[in-house]
């Protein structure tokens, strides 16, 4: 930590934004993750862009963070700057059949604004353990709905701090892609457009929902969701499932017996448990069906 870059950052954001050797474990729904050089929140969009430059300036590494849920931290932590769009940038606003969020908002939130609103269409993100950032980064879906279905238009910013607006159509959407991974903008904002709906109907498809995911996901555990991306053709957890590994563990880290395709932190974990048992559970599924389990979670810091 160098207390001159650390004075930089202070005098931008504030004393009580800037934290150094701060544990990674506290901000990842993992639970996992060693210290990050510095962690710092901002509360605008302009503030990224200015810590941005400071950090290109120093030559400092930066990583853009969310609410953690879908990333492993190395357990020697992060040589660089953690920059968390989350609860300071996390306002939701309703107008009409649109809402607008920033980056930072949960989806539960998002979820829970169009229920209010009597908006329909954006149930199926009520559960997900994200932020609205990162859903538009990953093109985020469950239960027959993604996030290309309602989005209209999203706000980013560039690695050179240019802030501009892209429609829907030019975002490029995929199987958790989007023109926003691929180029490495920074989602600041987004706009979604919903149908109005049937109060009484919402409020059950969101209960429906819940119970779906409480009865068949292992939410009483720390993880970071779905481990594995569904390869084509096939489902990650029945592929681990059907290669006897459910309950497999390394370490802390467990493939969870209710749902095979999730990995747990079954307690104390480490980052390198994870990894050790995501490998292993890589290569048995390779060995016995040919298929290739690629990681959804995203690697951080030195292992």
């Amino acid at each position: 930590m160098n207390s001159e870059i650390r004075k930089m950052f202070c005098d931008l954001l504030g004393e009580d934004r800037v934290f150094t050797e701060e544990a990674m474990s506290q901000h990842t729904t993992f639970k996992i993750g060693g210290p990050a050089d510095y962690f710092l929140m901002p509360d605008k969009g302009e503030d990224v862009g200015r810590v941005i430059k400071i950090c290109k300036e120093k030559e400092i590494p930066y990583f853009i963070l969310g609410n953690g849920s879908n990333l492993l931290v190395g357990d020697g932590g992060y040589r660089g700057a953690v920059i968390q769009i989350y609860r300071n940038m996390s306002s939701v606003t309703v107008e009409g059949n649109e809402i607008t969020a920033q980056a930072g908002a949960l989806l539960s939130a998002v979820a829970a604004a169009a229920k209010n609103a009597s908006l329909t269409g954006f149930e199926f993100a009520g559960g997900i353990p994200g932020t609205i950032g990162g859903a538009v980064v990953m093109n985020a879906g469950a239960y027959g709905g993604e996030m290309k279905d309602v989005l209209t238009e999203v706000t980013v910013m560039n690695a050179e701090g240019d802030i501009f607006t892209l429609p829907t159509e030019e975002l490029e959407l995929g199987y958790r892609t989007s023109i926003i991974k691929t180029a490495g903008y920074i989602v600041l904002e987004a706009k979604i457009r919903l149908k109005e709906g049937d109060p009484e109907v919402i409020r059950e498809t969101m209960k429906d929902l819940t119970i779906r995911r409480t009865t068949k996901q292992p939410l009483e555990y720390p993880s970071a969701g779905s481990t594995f991306k569904r390869p084509e053709g096939y489902f990650a957890g029945k592929l681990i499932m059907d290669s006897g590994l459910a309950g497999y563990q390394v370490g802390g880290a467990q493939v969870s017996e209710k749902h095979c395709g999730f990995v747990i932190n079954a307690g104390d974990a480490t980052a390198r448990d994870v990894r050790t048992l995501m490998d292993n559970v890589r290569d048995i599924v390779y060995k016995k069906y040919g298929v290739t389990l690629e990681p959804e979670v995203k690697f951080l810091g030195e292992f």
